[in-house]
């Protein structure tokens, strides 16, 4: 590899004019694929097959007109009183071209439903009412009845002691007679109350159980009107959306302010905002600090660009095939200026280390492609192992977040072997410093890869006391990872102004945060029922429902078209990212309900809470064997390079601590609200469910990288006769200028995406910042360092078997470098 890198290299050279037209070639003909095929990116997550997923697939099926996606319309007056007739018109009017948006199958009138729901509670009520009244009337008349029996006896057993009872008998038996008539009539009346008792309990239980669902607060102020399209929420275009946002936003309304809910008002985020750009700016501004040169800081900056430009637009040229999630590109970007400004740095580094050597200019450019670009292949084809295994997973955006970030690291790695050596040839000598070259000029040379007297390698003391520090502080940063909770984004996580956490905060104050992620329940009866016995078992169901803890309303949608289910809107009194109605997902899910004919329903629940959940525990499920193959195919490659047991395995138990503490950060940040203002936090809640197993692949990739650069002059060094720890201290020292830079230029691109105003990104720029900081600083520099001097020569073991078959990568290039020295 390091041999035919190196020939690449001189290619490339020769012919920089040629390389640098075929990658512009590239460039445009991905732009032409992009502009002809690509598709709109969508904002919503698609789940994979979880229980969510078959709840709501089965309301599309089986019951009528419950199966199309939903969002909400949130509407509020500006000065809080109640809505004018007037106001209500005009609302009812904007609705009604609402829903003549395609893909909109109807648009609520919460006015409407608010004063049907009043109604029918008020019915309920009155029939209650005349239920007493009758009940009581039966009762005095029962009464009456008994006490004319009772003196109709005492007056046959009177005359019977007076020997009059055959001349009143007539009048007794007539009397009788009447007492029979007026029971047959209180009967008559008890057999109609009793028939018509359970309908109006039923119908009173289902009352009292909706009573706190409302589309109209009840101060008259604010109103909800839900939007029912016919298709599910993941098939509405943006152009749906946008149409909807439009028709909101140019009502104008006057003193009512309108929101949609965070289903329609979801927005694509900027791949390239204001603190992206301020990232790549930091990161100019490192790379001409290490290099002296505006030319050599442009450089790694042009050929990332570059490469970014390639990777995105040849990804976005099958959204229109395949479903990109908004984030899915922006991870691309990300990964593709990180990675692609640290791989050109590398190799730019070692190309002007060795022209101060005396190198001549091609011959240098080869060398430096075959050495440290061979390190960086290697490097980059441990991220993109990290990358695809994403496919793993069987969640289908995250594989496609995966093989997308992975085609960046490609392309990255492409552009750093091809097109910065061509770039290099290009500059020149420019790519050093004035002084240097006066310095070459007047004859002199460096020799750092020499052992000197600063390669004393430290104390056995130090290096115990620099480990036992370092892992018990990134055990301490890692201690909130312990509480940590995984959710999806609601709209409380939007950013402040934005119209979706406006309709949120209204619906949490004016309805309850339960409103804001309402549960789908659907209960599979025994058996099929009669259209007349839905109600009463609507009623058993849902009081069973509503008896859970955090239950604020049930309120019954509709039986399935067999009649063989039952649906249920569930409003929890905690919100959507609450624990609370996480618990209560999961006792619904448990509860087995006993219906009104004396059989076990089985439930199932569809809504956010849910698919959080469900998506949670999915990850949860793969994630065992996603690390097992991530970090067994990244220990082969380690082993291969370091030809050593010890070695990768520290590299990986460092990787472990690293990631631990990431996990603590994002948990203290993002979850528990610990200096949230700083990152512009504002609703702490759940950590985003896929961050931990997407922060997992690329964080792991991008520490055997450093892995890889630091440890391989250490390598190199002891290859070449040093004592291991003096080893240990020369190539720390000669690689961690770069690697510094290298980490600092990541640090500053990832942290560029933490001031996005997506939920989503956020989390994700934090997470990978903050774990290539602690990664790159404390457990490369540090810890590995100190573990290394510990081990000593024991560092370097390898059993002879394995020695003998595994094969010689030479990734430090150490054989190219004798076949092609440096000064000749």
């Amino acid at each position: 590899m390091a041999e035919l890198l190196y020939r690449i290299g001189r290619f490339a050279a020769r012919r920089h004019w040629a390389v640098i037209g075929a990658w512009l070639a590239v460039l445009a003909v991905t732009a032409v694929t992009y502009v002809s095929f690509a598709g709109a990116l969508s904002s919503n997550i698609t789940l994979p097959d979880t229980p969510t997923t078959r709840v709501s697939q089965q309301l599309e099926r089986d019951f009528e007109g419950a199966g199309g996606g939903n969002g909400s319309i949130v509407a509020q007056t500006t000065d809080g009183t109640a809505f004018t007739d007037a106001q209500q018109r005009e609302m009812v009017a904007l609705f009604d071209r609402l829903a003549e948006v395609d893909s909109v199958a109807e648009v609520s009138d919460p006015f409407a439903t608010q004063d049907e729901l009043d109604s029918s509670a008020k019915r309920v009520a009155e029939g209650r009412e005349q239920l007493d009244d009758g009940l009581a009337q039966l009762r005095e008349g029962q009464a009456q009845i008994d006490a004319g029996r009772q003196l109709l006896d005492e007056q046959r057993a009177q005359a019977r002691e007076d020997g009059t009872l055959a001349a009143i008998r007539p009048q007794l038996e007539a009397a009788e007679q009447q007492l029979d008539d007026g029971q047959a009539e209180i009967d008559r009346q008890q057999a109609k109350v009793d028939e018509q008792a359970p309908q109006l309990q039923q119908g009173a239980t289902l009352s009292r159980l909706s009573a706190p669902f409302r589309t109209v607060s009840e101060d008259g102020s604010a109103a909800v009107a839900n939007v029912t399209f016919d298709v599910s929420t993941n098939e509405v275009t943006t152009e749906v959306k946008t149409e909807i946002e439009e028709l909101v936003a140019d009502a104008g309304i006057d003193g009512v302010d309108l929101y949609p809910s965070q289903d329609i008002a979801q927005t694509v985020p900027s791949i390239l905002g204001p603190g992206e750009i301020a990232g790549v700016v930091i990161a100019a501004v490192v790379l001409f600090v290490m290099l002296g040169t505006v030319i050599g800081a442009a450089l790694p900056l042009v050929t990332a660009l570059l490469g970014v430009g390639v990777a995105s637009l040849a990804s976005l040229s099958f959204s229109g095939v395949v479903d990109f999630v908004s984030v899915t590109p922006v991870l691309g970007v990300m990964l593709g200026l990180a990675v692609g400004i640290d791989y050109s740095l590398f190799i730019i580094n070692r190309h002007r280390r060795q022209l101060m050597q005396g190198a001549d200019l091609h011959e240098s450019i080869g060398l430096a492609n075959g050495t440290s670009g061979n390190a960086v292949v290697f490097a980059g084809v441990t991220v993109i192992v990290a990358l695809l295994a994403l496919n793993v997973t069987g969640v289908g955006f995250l594989g496609l977040m995966g093989t997308v970030g992975a085609v960046a690291v490609l392309v990255a790695i492409l552009m750093a072997v091809t097109l910065t050596p061509a770039i290099l040839s290009l500059v020149g000598m420019r790519v050093l410093r004035r002084r240097e070259r006066a310095r070459l000029a007047a004859g002199e040379r460096t020799h750092d890869e020499q052992i000197t007297d600063r390669d004393r390698p430290m104390s056995n003391r130090r290096a115990w006391t620099v480990l036992g520090l370092g892992v018990v502080g990134l055990l301490v940063v890692a201690a909130p990872a312990t509480q940590m909770r995984l959710g999806l984004p609601d709209g409380s996580t939007q950013p402040p102004e934005s119209a979706a956490f406006k309709a949120y905060d209204v619906q949490a104050e004016k309805f309850g945060d339960g409103s804001n992620g309402p549960l789908l329940v659907v209960a599979d009866l025994p058996g099929a029922i009669a259209e007349d016995d839905v109600v009463a078992e609507q009623a058993a169901v849902g009081e069973q429902l509503g008896q859970v803890w955090n239950v604020e309303a049930v309120v019954p949608i509709g039986a399935s078209q067999d009649r063989s289910a039952l649906a249920f809107q569930v409003v929890p009194k905690g919100s959507p990212s609450s624990e609370s109605t996480a618990e209560l997902v999961q006792n619904l899910r448990t509860l087995t309900p006993t219906t009104a004919s004396g059989g076990e329903a089985t439930l199932g629940v569809a809504g956010n809470a849910s698919a959080g959940i469900d998506i949670s525990d999915k990850l949860a499920d793969v994630l065992p064997t996603y690390l097992f193959l991530v970090v067994g195919l990244s220990l082969v490659i380690l082993v291969l390079v370091f030809r050593s047991i010890l070695v990768p395995l520290t590299a990986t138990l460092g990787f472990v601590l690293s990631l631990l503490a990431a996990f603590g950060g994002i948990t203290a940040i993002f979850q528990i609200g610990f200096l949230s203002d700083l990152f512009g936090v504002h609703a702490p809640g759940p950590v985003l469910s896929f961050l931990p197993i997407i922060a997992t692949g690329i964080l792991f990739g991008l520490a055997m990288d450093y892995q890889l650069f630091l440890v391989s002059g250490m390598r190199e060094a002891y290859a070449h006769g040093a004592p291991a720890r003096v080893a240990v201290q020369h190539g720390l020292l000669a690689g961690r200028s770069v690697v510094t830079a290298a980490a600092i230029i990541m640090i500053s691109v990832f942290a560029g995406f933490i001031f996005s105003h997506d939920a989503t990104i956020k989390p994700i720029g934090f997470g990978l910042a903050f774990g290539v900081l602690l990664d790159a600083f404390v457990v490369r520099m540090l810890l590995i360092p100190a573990a290394m001097h510990l081990l000593g020569e024991s560092a370097w073991w390898l059993p002879r078997w394995l020695d003998r078959i595994l094969p010689d990568v030479d990734v430090e290039g150490a054989k190219l470098e004798r076949s092609h020295p440096v000064v000749h």
